[in-house]
């Protein structure tokens, strides 16, 4: 095997385990579940108390 398709079979390998893994997690989850946003710039009202508060 040459140089090409190594790397050629390596990506594809790759990408169907990716997919593969994808497809177990989604299958696997139990639904839409509520959690916040990762980045929640300026939604919501400030936290009453803590280092973040500014009070």
């Amino acid at each position: 095997m040459d140089g090409q398709k190594l790397f050629r079979a390596a990506t594809a390998l790759f990408w169907v385990l990716v997919l593969a893994l994808l497809a177990v997690d989604t299958l696997d989850s139990s639904g839409v579940r509520v959690e916040p946003p990762p980045i929640a710039l300026g939604s919501g009202q400030m936290a009453s108390g803590g280092h973040c508060s500014g009070r």
